[in-house]
């Protein structure tokens, strides 16, 4: 029905939103549009209208973006089920917009003015991963934000950290020779952390119940080359995570038996007869 179409409406709607009245909506002929956003969540509703009516909404979501290139710094001080956030302004905004919240489902938005470098959070819950950003606008009221709102700066914060309540998933046992193996596994998900990830520590036993000492790795790493091994010995590998509030458990003991005998190279024989 695309020869039939007339145009389309637009609707970009900030998360949170708390303003009252519905986001302006925007006439297109062409099926592009080009929009300034700050690093707030958005949601982008698209429909299009011929002579019989609209069509129904195409929603999309916009992507989280990156904060690594952003000018302001953030800190966050926790006060019980309270959180202060302090920041520095690079120039004196007639006000910011402060976001908090879990996720693109759970934020909430706080118009902060006079512009002051500091605000108060409250009903921060335990164990949870809070996103923080602070934009900068010249304009303080709702329907202006999508024009002249400047993310300041963004940051993650956890009121009360707790210890992973599992270990890494998928541990794997490869490349095995008689003095060395390599242990992989899937990293901690993010919901299952409770705070913030800063390693993983590997434990392994011979089959005479040794305990070698642990080895501690930082959270980027998702794999290990274990040496030092004992040929012809059967050994259990556990993994666990750990957070500033210490160690999570450990995964399932994971065997592996190493062999008697290295890499068995190929060896060509040359056999000739001779005439008698």
């Amino acid at each position: 029905q695309s020869e039939n179409v007339l145009g389309y409406f637009v609707n970009v709607e900030r998360i949170p939103n708390s303003c009252s009245h519905s986001p302006n909506r925007i006439f297109l002929k062409e099926r592009k549009i080009l929009v300034n956003l700050s690093m707030a969540y958005y949601r982008v509703n698209i429909s299009a209208y011929n002579e019989a009516g609209e069509s129904p909404r195409a929603i999309y979501i916009v992507p989280e973006f990156s904060g690594t290139d952003l000018p302001g710094q953030i800190h966050v001080k926790s006060q019980g089920t309270n959180a202060v956030v302090t920041w520095t302004p690079e120039y004196n905004p007639k006000c910011f917009v402060v976001d908090w919240g879990t996720g693109k489902e759970d934020m909430h938005m706080k118009i902060v003015t006079p512009a002051t470098g500091n605000f108060t959070l409250d009903n921060f819950q335990p164990y949870k991963l809070y996103k923080i950003m602070i934009h900068a606008s010249d304009v303080c009221q709702c329907e202006s934000f999508i024009r002249h709102e400047k993310t300041f700066g963004a940051t993650r914060f956890y009121s009360v950290e707790g210890v992973p309540r599992t270990g890494p998933t998928n541990v794997t046992i490869l490349n095995i020779t008689k003095h060395s193996a390599v242990v992989k596994w899937t990293e901690i998900a993010a919901e299952d952390c409770l705070g913030f990830l800063q390693g993983y520590r590997i434990s392994y036993t011979d089959s005479s119940r040794k305990k070698s000492p642990a080895v501690t790795l930082n959270s980027s790493t998702t794999s290990y080359h274990l040496t030092g091994l004992k040929e012809k010995t059967t050994y259990r590998v556990q993994i666990s995570g750990f957070t500033n509030a210490g160690e999570g458990p450990l995964t399932l003991s994971q065997p592996f038996n190493t062999p008697k005998y290295g890499t068995v190279e190929p060896l060509c024989i040359s056999i000739t007869q001779q005439e008698s």
